[in-house]
């Protein structure tokens, strides 16, 4: 039952969370329990602009400001499906926006360490974390396309802006049997959702689906 992937009732926000869930994300397929529990608990009116909590839950990107934006629900459930998240893992992010991604991640694994290359918005990020009482998220204002070695090796990496190539540091930094998953290709247009699990020294790549991200910038720009 949808009831059991959701908070309170009581929520203002419940049949918003409720359609969302049935006509977003199990009507496309998305079928993980935990990830659907997930989604559904987590307060995506938190992490959009103030005059946008309305829209949080409706089937489309939302700008949080800096030229960014917070993915549509069902493009962060389908990366957060595809890793497949162990409770007992650490989770690296790349591009930590308003945090959205990172508190869908919070509710799975263990830890998160999400890295943002924009200063205003990795402080966004930790307030709305904070407020939503998610503490188990560490975020750091660096340049996303080196990782977090400090941290390192990661059970899974999430990338949420688009790259041409991946950072070799990402995959050294991805444990023996874990996945990444990026959107690759044309950062100016769309990219292909791929999917990377490592094994020992080699790589599985399976491409997803079609979508269209902000572009990874610095070193990923050189």
């Amino acid at each position: 039952m949808l009831a059991d992937y959701l908070g309170s009732d009581q929520d203002p926000y419940y049949e918003a969370r409720k359609a969302m869930l049935r006509d977003q994300l199990i009507a496309r397929g998305i079928a993980d329990p935990l990830v659907l529990r997930a989604m559904g608990r987590v307060p995506r009116h938190l992490f959009v602009q103030p005059g946008y909590e309305a829209q949080a839950y409706a089937d489309h990107p939302l700008p949080i400001g800096e030229g960014q934006t917070i993915s549509q629900p069902y493009v962060v459930a389908l990366m957060t499906e595809t890793i497949a998240v162990q409770a007992s893992g650490r989770v690296l992010e790349i591009g930590t926006g308003s945090g959205y991604q990172a508190a869908v991640l919070a509710e799975l694994a263990d830890a998160v360490y999400s890295v943002e290359i924009k200063e205003e918005l990795a402080i966004l990020a930790q307030a709305n974390l904070a407020q939503a009482g998610f503490g188990n998220v560490r975020v750091k204002h660096d340049d996303g396309y080196y990782g977090w070695e400090e941290h390192a090796p990661f059970a899974a990496i999430v990338v949420t802006c688009a790259a041409n190539h991946i950072s070799p540091y990402l995959l050294e930094q991805l444990e023996d049997g874990g996945r990444l998953v990026i959107p690759l290709g044309d950062t100016a247009t769309f990219q292909t959702l791929t999917c990377v699990e490592k094994n020992g020294d080699e790589l599985t790549v399976t491409q997803i689906t079609s979508v269209s991200f902000v572009p990874m910038t610095g070193e990923a720009m050189s």
